[in-house]
């Protein structure tokens, strides 16, 4: 088995893999409004929109992932010619991945879904499709680009989801000519005849997707699990199987050696939705760095864990998974028992809170620079925490401090400040802000912008007509609810309190 030390090896090398994925990619929009009445038209609800959030799903979410791992992805699909496919390139560049390999068909529409949120529930979903076989000059194209970009990268994912763009004639192409390069294909399959898969590296069946391909094997138990997969390679060509098992881990069945079965990481499990586009990111990038499938599927195993601790189809992150394998307890980390919350940029907090939105969950948002913590902030932060499912804190960074408050603070650096504040179990994300300079501006504003919570929490020494982030909130639906602040507790009395003790020490 992996040692931690080798483990993290592997993950350090992530970032100087190439992975191409090819496969269905789709828009995932998610409106959001209120309804208040019904229509006069009919007897259904109308709704007024006051937000609207995007994301890439599919094979997007396999990029996604692979981005998150600090992997360099490409991206092979089919796009039509419209806005909603300027919007996945669009995506596709803001996690860093390449798009060049994404093909415009004139004659069919992007792939799109788009669910109606109101009140955090999902009143409807409106899918716009493609046909689901392509023509011959698009398949064409699709193979040009293979051809172009497969030789480049150290591991091919074949992401499918019954859209059209794995035909059997790109999926014989894209595996004949990975064997060709010596370069590992791994498959997340669809459908109950694998054999289209054949001569791929690794499939990785969730225990459905397992049954249905062995016409309906039992796959509740180790034993059972090991023998549909050997049923499975036998009939289909694919030389492994890494099958999924939700809770239960993971199982690596290989023809030739013993197979390994691997526990789940996670002590608790919150959602399992995008746990299998972790599993293969995570196995493939571990391939392409040179690991054995048994070393590879271990570090997905954990990553997995994290995933699956998380609401939502929320990548893991290469820090996450490194902060894991460093933890005492190794490969069997409690991750629920201390609470840490994670520190993002800007445009990592956006996608992490339209994950979180697509679960239906309402993002708070509130900030303060915390400078030294008391009980105020602490009442503070857990009430604000009660009304939302979510709660960002914007944490001014020191420069933005020093304009603030003078030269002499903050008392605490920000990754001080962040790492306790992080601890609170109140806190889901912490994103850093703030002027750098003398006449920018030191307020929340942008920030605010990029995120767009639904409620801004203020403490109640403010007045809302007073707040700059109003007319912010207001442009976009948002809703902004004042605290009630703890007396006599701040951290400019503390600061005061502690001088004072300092001198009738001395």
């Amino acid at each position: 088995m992996i040692a931690m030390p080798d483990a993290l090896e592997w993950v350090a090398q992530f970032e100087k893999t190439r992975i191409l994925v090819i496969g269905d990619i789709c828009l995932d929009r998610f409106i959001r409004g209120d309804v208040n009445r019904i229509s006069s038209e009919a007897p259904i609800p109308v709704m007024v929109a006051r937000q609207e959030n995007r994301m890439l799903g599919q094979a997007g979410n396999t990029v996604s992932n692979l981005s998150g791992l600090h992997v360099k992805a490409s991206i092979i699909s089919v796009i039509g010619n419209d806005l909603d496919a300027q919007m996945i390139r669009d995506l596709v560049d803001d996690c860093g991945a390449d798009g060049t390999g994404l093909v415009t068909s004139t004659a069919t529409p992007s792939t799109v879904k788009t669910r109606y949120m109101s009140a955090h529930q999902q009143v409807f979903r409106v899918d716009t499709e493609p046909v689901q076989t392509y023509s011959a000059a698009i398949e064409k194209e699709l193979i040009a680009h293979i051809e172009s970009l497969l030789p480049q990268n150290q591991a091919v994912i074949l992401s499918d989801y019954g859209y059209g763009v794995l035909s059997d004639q790109v999926i014989r192409v894209a595996i004949d000519l990975a064997n060709q390069y010596s370069i590992p294909v791994l498959v997340d399959p669809r459908g109950s005849d694998l054999s289209k898969y054949r001569g791929a590296t690794v499939a990785t069946p969730n225990k459905k997707e397992l049954a249905e391909a062995t016409a309906g094997m039992a796959v509740d138990t180790d034993a059972h699990i090991t023998m549909a997969a050997q049923q499975l390679m036998a009939s289909s060509g694919i030389r492994n199987i890494v099958a999924t098992r939700s809770q239960d881990g993971m199982s690596v069945v290989a023809a030739d050696k013993e197979p390994v079965h691997l526990r789940t990481t996670a002590r608790e499990v919150y959602d399992v939705s995008g746990a299998g586009d972790t599993v293969i990111a995570t196995i493939a990038a571990g391939l392409a760095c040179g690991a054995s499938l048994v070393d590879a599927a271990t570090i997905a195993n954990i990553a997995a864990g994290i995933v699956v601790g998380k609401v939502g189809t929320a990548p893991v992150r290469q820090k996450e998974l490194i902060e894991v394998l460093k933890s005492p307890e190794g490969f069997a980390p409690s991750i629920n028992n201390a609470h840490t919350a994670e520190i993002m940029d800007w445009e990592s907090a956006r996608g992490q809170i339209e994950k979180w939105r697509a679960r239906g969950l309402k993002i708070g948002f509130t900030n303060g620079c915390f400078d030294i913590l008391h009980a105020g902030h602490v009442n503070y932060l857990n009430m604000a925490r009660s009304k939302c499912d979510r709660l960002v804190l914007g944490l001014n960074h020191d420069q933005s401090i020093q304009l603030l408050k003078g030269p002499t603070r903050p008392v605490n650096d920000e990754e001080s400040r962040a790492t306790v504040i992080g601890g609170l179990s109140a806190i889901d994300l912490i994103v850093f802000f703030g002027a750098e300079k003398e006449g920018e501006d030191n307020s929340a504003g942008d920030l605010i912008r990029v995120i767009q919570p639904d409620v801004y929490f203020k403490g109640s020494d403010y007045t809302i007509d007073k707040l700059p982030e109003a007319k912010i909130m207001a442009s976009f639906g948002g809703k902004i609810e004042l605290i009630q602040l703890t007396e006599g507790l701040s951290t400019t009395k503390t600061i005061e309190k502690m001088k004072m003790t300092s001198g009738n020490a001395a």
